[in-house]
């Protein structure tokens, strides 16, 4: 079924998708039962399958290490190709470049399932790529007060921070939960100071909505959708 449908289709479908994330992280309410039943008599496919398609998106963005629509559990059952062409399409929507990802971690992932994989020699000079970046100019303030105001502490597991600085200061990371390129804020209301291990989790654990809902739930200065 991967393979038979169109890039009409599958543009139709990450489009639809694109904006039902973006309703969600603005808080606004959606019926995805709607979205799939409208795709479904553009394109004649079941309600079903589109759903299923979504769950296909849902899996690429945790492969981009980022949140994915309420509901639409990822499902990584989708052909390289199309993952690659899903990916593309979300960095058209979002305007936003495209971190290619998806046809690595596929390739990863089927060696991962190989019984026994031989050790590889590598490359000694990997090839370079020339690629642009969105950068977003944040407040140093809000860092440092994130940071100071955690006293060394995770605002997510509690544990200390792992290691001392070679300036002797203890070391966090400053995780924002709505993203900044997802239109989130760089405000004391939106980020937390972290562990390594937990900031890791935030992007592609299983259950990283659950942990993040968990955060929103244990810090008052935190705004779902500040």
């Amino acid at each position: 079924m991967d393979n038979k449908w169109t890039e009409e289709e599958l543009r139709a479908a990450v489009e639809a998708y694109v904006e039902m994330r973006k309703l969600e992280a603005a808080g606004r309410p959606f019926v995805k039962k709607q979205y799939y039943r409208e795709l479904s008599q553009r394109f004649g496919r079941t309600e079903k399958s589109f759903e299923y398609r979504m769950q296909n998106i849902s899996y690429i963005y945790d492969l981009m290490g980022r949140s994915w629509v309420s509901g639409l559990k990822p499902a990584k059952n989708v052909g390289e190709r199309t993952g690659v062409a899903i990916e593309q399409l979300i960095s058209e929507f979002e305007e936003q470049d495209n971190p290619k990802v998806t046809e690595f971690e596929s390739q990863v992932s089927k060696l991962r399932a190989q019984k026994s994989l031989a050790m590889p020699k590598g490359n000694k000079q990997p090839n370079q790529t020339q690629t642009s970046t969105t950068s977003y100019e944040r407040d140093p303030r809000v860092k440092a007060w994130v940071l100071q105001n955690a006293k060394g502490q995770c605002e997510c597991c509690d544990a200390s921070a792992p290691f001392i600085t070679a300036v002797g200061e203890p070391f966090l990371e400053v995780h924002h939960l709505h993203r900044l390129a997802d239109g989130g804020p760089d405000t004391t209301c939106n980020a937390i100071a972290i562990c390594p291990n937990c900031h890791r989790a935030l992007h592609y654990a299983a259950d990283k909505s659950e942990i993040a809902d968990a955060i929103y739930n244990k810090i008052s200065r935190l705004k779902l959708h500040a």
